[in-house]
Formats: structure tokens, sequence, C-alpha cells
């Protein structure tokens, strides 16, 4: 029975080996037979690894985040690392190979653009734009300073003779080396920035550069590679021009798909408002083409993904629904960190296979204290003229983190695994000081960073959202800059953004966002309304009586222009109000008092404001009764108690309702029982 059973698991038997085989087709051949179980491992192979490596990174990430001390003490990179070489020592005991390498290709088409999406697309426009002169002077500058002054050194460093002669290496074989480790990388700043928690000034600055300085380390790398594969003697005059020329071609034709498919992203989810179930699928498309589409044309992928994360979020969100934001925020950081985990242990494997790398220890050596010095020199001559001109400079600490936060990462060694061993005979004593230089600055000042911000005090960061009084004055402190330079003739700053906001408010805006979502409201009447809802919430939960939708009312937002805003304005801002403009004040928990303002108020109205009920009963019958009748319209009284009342209203004509006065209103502001009627008419005199 067991013989019997064999065939249909598609195993060997074990008394049939000595038979021999049949062709297909043979007229001896029987028909085969139905197989119940049939391992295909080849077919599945790619997917499955795939989502076995997810899985692994997934459950690492889980097991590191069990122990806080561990956490709070050793970055999520280093230890990912560290885990990395582990499972590559065991891959290579078993296999007795390397496997499972990062591979450039995969690593430039499918892990680093879910990173730079989520960080260009959740970046602070603001604060970026705010400091985009001293990011730019950091990535642009700075990493010319890097590259050459270090692959100056190095080369320097051989002719002293404190490199092996076996090292061969040439002028421009050294500046091909000093390109790809002098730039600043993003993955790596953003795993062990986003744990030390510095300002938002120091991190925008560190990591603005490392995205920006993409497009020189590219037209670096390239340029120096095409002159050690024409030899130094072919290079001429224009190629140099060409390498300089190439330099704006790669960086603003990279920032110009950017925006091209942000403008493209931002069009098309004006008209999704049927299908939104397409509108996350549209971000993470058109997103990702842009990137491919500078691969493709040997631009700057990064910066084109940068710019079109930056470009097409106003206008994205404004469009899409909230569900589709939320689905699109979520998405999106977990590709990231999912592609940024995956990034870190392949980084740990690759350093196991030693037949890719040979070692030298003057090369190293020189390496790590050369791009440490002129790391920090260049920081300090470059804030030195920054601070020339810059409004808030920035101090000593901060250029002491920005020379230590000079991270090198996954970028460097994928560049360094492209070089061609035959053009470079040198490659794989760079591929050895890569990945020293990689794990170095990822372990050793990931680890040290945080201790020496909190020695040198640095400012941290803070994590709320700014309130209302905060955004009014930032507002207002805009528009008077912005005036003051247009009065006194001088176009700087924020004259160009004032203007800029003026073309977005009258073009973009209209032309990229449905007119549901550029219509311009009054955000007192927009926060008034939310609060009055939020009160309105709070009196029913408390056991209130329940107005009909015939006696409740709640005020309309109208526009900028609207005539009432001034009144109301005015009774908001009187002193002798209650009402709380910041959602993030307002205490939720009633007191006592509160609850007996609330029940003494609707006592009165149900008791004592009768004879004005029979009045406005009365003079809606008149009004019916009248040969011109004119159009009755619902009225609010836009007042509002100190702790939030319904907002109660009558049938009455317009030219009977009593004019308020800012003083009557904040006094009626203050008692909730009196806030939702007209003064009663004065007395006659005796």
């Amino acid at each position: 029975m067991l013989r019997a059973a064999l065939p249909l698991l598609a195993l060997p038997l074990a008394g049939a080996a000595e038979e021999p085989p049949q062709k297909p087709g043979s007229p001896g051949e029987l028909p085969p037979g139905l197989v119940l179980f049939r391992w295909q491992w080849h077919e599945v192979e790619a997917p499955y690894l795939v989502a076995l490596w997810i899985l692994v990174a997934s459950l690492a990430k889980i097991v590191f985040h069990l122990s806080r001390k561990v956490t709070s003490l050793v970055p999520e990179s280093c230890l990912l690392i560290l885990l990395g070489l582990v499972l590559g020592g065991i891959v290579l005991a078993v296999a007795k190979k390397a496997e499972y390498q990062l591979e450039p290709g995969t690593f430039f088409l499918f892990l680093l653009p879910p990173i730079v999406l989520d960080s260009g697309y959740f970046m602070p426009s603001r604060l970026f734009f705010d400091n985009l002169g001293a990011i730019l002077t950091y990535a642009v500058v700075g990493t010319l300073w890097n590259a050459f002054t270090t692959g100056a050194a190095l080369w320097g460093l051989q002719q002293a003779g404190l490199v092996a002669p076996k090292v061969q290496a040439g002028f421009l074989d050294f500046l091909l080396f000093g390109s790809l480790i002098s730039a600043v990388d993003p993955v790596a700043v953003l795993a062990v920035f986003e744990e030390v928690h510095v300002n938002e000034t120091l991190f925008i600055i560190v990591f603005g550069e490392s995205l920006l300085n993409d497009a020189v380390t590219v037209v670096l790398y390239k340029v120096c590679n095409s002159f050690v594969e024409m030899g130094s003697a072919n290079v001429q005059a224009t190629d140099y021009l060409k390498g300089v020329a190439s330099l704006f071609v790669v960086s603003l034709g990279g920032a110009a798909v950017g925006l091209v498919f942000a403008f493209l992203l931002a069009l098309t989810t004006r008209f999704t408002k049927r299908v939104r179930i397409i509108e996350p699928l549209l971000v993470f498309l058109l997103a990702y083409a842009a990137y491919l589409t500078a691969e493709m044309a040997s631009l700057s992928a990064i910066l084109a993904v940068t710019m079109c994360g930056l470009g097409c979020k106003k206008y994205v969100e404004a469009n899409i629904s909230h569900k589709s934001r939320t689905a699109v925020k979520y998405t999106m950081k977990t590709l990231a960190s999912c592609a940024e985990t995956i990034i870190f242990m392949l980084l740990g494997i690759s350093a196991v296979d030693s037949s890719k790398w040979a070692w030298d220890s003057g090369l190293v050596l020189g390496t790590l204290i050369f791009i440490l010095f002129f790391r920090a020199l260049g920081v300090v001559l470059q804030t030195w003229v920054l601070n020339q001109v810059r409004l808030v400079p920035l101090d000593k600490i901060d250029q002491v983190v920005m020379s230590y936060g000079g991270l090198r990462g996954a970028v460097a060694f994928a560049l360094v695994i492209l070089l061609d061993r035959t053009k470079v005979p040198a490659k794989d004593y760079f591929v050895a000081t890569t990945i020293v230089v990689v794990f170095f600055t990822v372990i050793v000042q990931g680890l040290t960073i945080k201790p020496l911000v909190k020695w040198l005090k640095v400012k941290r960061s803070e994590h709320h959202k700014p309130t209302l009084n905060q955004e009014l004055h930032e507002h207002t402190f805009d528009h008077i800059l912005a005036a003051v330079e247009d009065v006194v003739g001088h176009h700087g700053y924020h004259y160009w953004r004032d203007r800029w906001e003026q073309f977005d408010k009258k073009y973009l805006s209209q032309l990229l966002m449905r007119r549901s979502a550029y219509r311009i409201r009054d955000e007192i009447w927009d926060v008034y309304y939310r609060l009055n809802i939020r009160d309105a919430i709070s009196f029913v939960d408390q056991g209130g009586h329940v107005l009909s939708s015939a006696g409740l009312t709640l005020p309309s937002m109208p526009s900028r222009n609207s005539v009432a805003e001034t009144s109301v304005t005015n009774l908001l801002r009187e002193s002798g109000s209650g009402a709380c403009l910041d959602l993030q004040v307002i205490d939720t928990v009633r007191s006592g008092r509160d609850r007996e303002d609330a029940v003494m108020h609707h006592l009165l109205c149900g008791g004592l404001y009768k004879p004005r009920r029979r009045e406005a009963l009365r003079c809606a019958q008149a009004h019916a009764s009248s040969p011109h009748p004119q159009p009755v319209q619902r009225r609010s009284y836009p007042g509002r108690a100190a702790m939030g009342t319904w907002q109660c209203t009558c049938l009455q004509k317009p030219r009977r309702l009593c004019p308020w006065t800012c003083r009557q209103a904040g006094t009626r502001a203050c008692h909730p029982w009196r806030a939702w009627h007209p003064l009663p008419a004065p007395r006659p005199q005796l």
C-alpha cells in the first residue's frame, strides 16, 4: 500500500532505481497518474525570498523595541547592521558562499525611492525654504570641498609612502573615490537624527544637505569615472567645461522633472472625486514615475522625487479624501521603514563577503581621518560666511553637531560596487575602505551622537502643533516683513514669498484644486464653528435637552469680505469674553459651576422667556397677513457662553434685530442665560 501511495506524492520508489527511464511518447509508456503533492520551489523562489526578508526585518524591529533601554542607547540602524553581520555569517557557514548581498540595481531602483519620497512628501516646506540658502551652500560647496580635499589628501598620502604600493591608483582614481565617499547619505542621516530629536532647524539643514548633494555626487562620480576611463592624458579643457555644465544640467533637470510630475499628480487628483479608491495609487505611481524618468535621463533621481513630493503635497492633500490621506501616509511610512530596514541588514550581510574587498590600513585610517577633519573644517568656514547674512546665526554647538552628523551609508557602498575593476585596479581596496567608513559613521558616530547632544545641551525639537495664537502671529509677521521690504524698495525673501503666495492663490490653486478646496473662508469663523459643535456634543452628553432643527442653527462660515466679521471678531477679542479660541487649551472636564450655569440657563429659557416667544409668534403672524410680505430669514446671534451652550434662534424680520455693541457682546458672553436674546427695551420713565 505504501508503494502504491508514493507515486501519488511524486517521490521515487526504493526498488525502482534500477529500472531504465522511458522516453516520453514511447510505445510502452504509461500515462502519468494524478500527483497530489509536488515541490516547486524554483517557481516561487524570488517572491518568497522577498517576503521572507521583509518578515525577518519586521520581526527584528519588534524584538529590538521590546527593550526600551536598548533602543534608547543604541540606534536601530546599528542593531540592524549587527543583525546583518550575524545573518551573513550564518549564510556563509551553511552555503559556503556569500549570498543575498546589496546589489546597486536593487538599491537604486527599489529600496531608495520609498525613503526619499517619504522624506520629500512630509518635509516641512516652510522650514526647508527658509533655510534653502544654507542647505544649498552645504550641499554644493561643501560636497565639492570634501570630495576634492579628501581625494587630494589621499593622493598625497600615497605619494608620501603611507599607502601600500599594491594600491595601484592615480590622482583621478583618488578623486573618484573622494567623490563617492564625501557625500552625506540621506538614509543614514534620517535613521540616526530622527532618534536624536535635535531642533528643527539643525535637522532640516543636515537632512536637506543629504538630499540635495545627490546632484553633486552623481555629477562628480560620472565625470571622474569618465576621466578615469579616458585616461588623464586624453582629458582636454572642453571636458572640464562639460563637467561643470553637467552639474547644472543634472541638478536643474532633476528638479524640473520632479516639478512636472508634481503638476501632473495635482491636476489628476482634482478629478478623482468619484473614484476615491485610486487616489493613493496615483500618488505612488506618478512619484515613482518621476524617479524612473530622471534615472532614465541620467539626471538626479533623488532630487526629482524630492521636488515632486514637496511640490504636490499641498494640492494633493486638498483634493483627495481623508481616508486617502490616511492610506497614503501610513503606506508611505511602512514602505520607507521596510526599505530602510532591509538596506541596513543587507549592508551587514555584504560585509561578510571577503572576496570583494582587500585591506590596507594606511588607506583606511587616512580616509577616516580626512573625512572627519575636512568635514569639520568645511562646516566652520561655510558657517562663518553664512552667519554674515543669516538673521539667526548658527552657533558653535550647531556646527559641532553638523560636523559630527556627516554620516555615510548605502549610497556610497552602491557607487563603489559599480566601479569597473578593469578601469580602477584599486576597486577592492576602495570597497573595504567604504565598508569601514559606513560602519564607523553609522555605528560609532550613531552611538555617540545622542550623548554628545545631551552633553552639549543642544536645543531639542518640540513635538506639538502650533496654537492658533502662534499661527496668527506668524502670518502677521510675514505680512509686516513683506510690507517693510516693499516700502523700502528691497525685494528680499519675504517679498518674493508674498508674491509667490499671491500667484499661487490666484492661478495655481484654482487650476490644481477643485473648487470646494480653494474656497476662501475665515479661520476665526471656522474655529468658532468647531467650538460650538464641541460644546453642543458636551451638552448632550451631560443630559441636556435636545432642541429640534427648527430651533437650532450653527453659525455659517462667511468669507473675509463678510460684513459680520468685524462684530464677531470684536466680540471674541473683548476682554470680558470667556470664549477660548485655542482648541488645545480647552478643558473638557466641566466644573460644578458650569453645570449650574447650564441648568439656570435652560430654566430661564423655559420659564421666563415665554412672553418673548409669543411676541415672536405675533410678529410672524403679522408678517404673514401683510399685503407685501418680506422674506423671513433665520438669524443666529453670534454670542457664545463662557463654556459653551446651544445657539437658539427665532423667526423675525431683519429690521427688528437688536444691534449689539462690543461692550454689550462682551457682557453677554459672561452670562450664559442672557447670551442668546436681545437686551430688553428700557422702561419708560414715570
